[in-house]
């Protein structure tokens, strides 16, 4: 009994010694953060990092969530995808696989505590490489892993991420040591609990399975009439399995995918091309420019061009 109480007081003081290292580093990364992006928007100081900060709440918004990791130093953020609802803080992750429409905002923040957050784009071959390299070849065990998650971030990873923004201030040694803290980062998430996601990012980019081909081909030909059959065929699989995997790996069904795709692509077309409603209706696939005003609004929350307006007026102000 008395080995065993022994024990017990060793690993009590090992997870206390843990927690008060994992503090240091967030504390770490929120100063360094701060030091690194003094106004809200988001920079780039090292290839394939960018930073964000925010001194207040955010709308909700749609965007597309890339191939990355991202870890907050303060503040919170929840996201949608499709039906899911995420949110994550310090202590945990997100961690998306595929490109994927979501809708997010950040919900904690202020300009005593500004939202500030780290993240790392994940290339597929860099990825794939690593995989190889610790002979995590094999296909994932769940092939319907959703393509975004998020989950408890650990202290060996959230250290990793520290190293890495500690290069902004040693430009230096940057070009050297990110590369091997990225892969190092890499590592990290194929030997954690969300492995088998990150799979999905070499997957995407090599022998894809048969979701990964069809989310491919919808954000490819999202403006073309959408055939489920002729996908599900060309995938080889039957359309009621076709359905069930696709939305267990992206929490919607294609006929959603699509639309959330031709919706912000329209989007962009009236803010940074100057088109007029009809025609970005038409130039993403829409027949009918009433049905086209209906879905963006319910999207948007508001008719198209009073959103890009609003979303002009924004930016004039400075808004990112």
């Amino acid at each position: 009994m008395g080995e065993e109480a022994a024990l017990n007081s060793t690993n009590s003081q090992q997870a206390e010694r843990d927690e008060q290292r994992a503090q240091a580093n967030r504390d770490e990364l929120v100063e360094r953060i701060n030091r690194a992006i003094r106004e809200d928007g988001t920079v780039e100081p090292l290839p394939g990092v960018r930073l964000y900060r925010y001194s207040s709440p955010t709308e909700m918004g749609p965007g597309i969530a890339d191939p990355a990791l991202a870890v907050i130093a303060q503040g919170s953020k929840e996201l949608y995808l499709g039906e899911e609802h995420y949110r994550y803080d310090p202590y945990h992750y997100c961690l998306g696989t595929v490109e994927l429409p979501v809708t997010s905002r950040v919900t904690e923040a202020s300009k005593a505590r500004p939202y500030l957050c780290f993240r790392l784009a994940l290339d597929p071959t860099l990825v794939g490489a690593v995989m190889t390299e610790t002979g995590h070849t094999a296909p994932p065990s769940d092939a319907d892993a959703k393509a975004l998650i998020v989950t408890t971030i650990d202290a060996t990873l959230l250290d990793a991420v520290v190293r890495l923004v500690r290069l902004i201030d040693t430009p230096s040694e940057a070009p050297i040591l990110s590369p091997l803290i990225t892969r190092e980062i890499i590592y990290r998430l194929l030997m954690g609990q969300q492995g088998d996601r990150l799979r999905h990012i070499a997957i995407m980019s090599g022998f894809t399975p048969p979701i990964a081909r069809a989310i491919e081909r919808l954000r490819k030909n999202f403006d073309q009439p959408l055939r489920i059959d002729d996908v599900a065929q060309e995938v080889g699989m039957s359309v009621s399995g076709f359905h069930h995997h696709f939305k267990a790996v992206t929490a919607m069904t294609p006929l959603q995918f699509q639309k959330q795709i031709r919706l912000q692509e329209a989007r962009r077309l009236m803010v940074g091309q100057d088109l007029d409603a009809t025609s970005a209706a038409f130039s993403v696939g829409y027949s009918n420019s009433s049905h086209f005003n209906r879905e963006y609004k319910r999207l948007f929350g508001l008719p198209p061009m009073r959103d890009v307006e609003r979303l002009r007026e924004a930016a004039g102000h400075g808004v990112s």
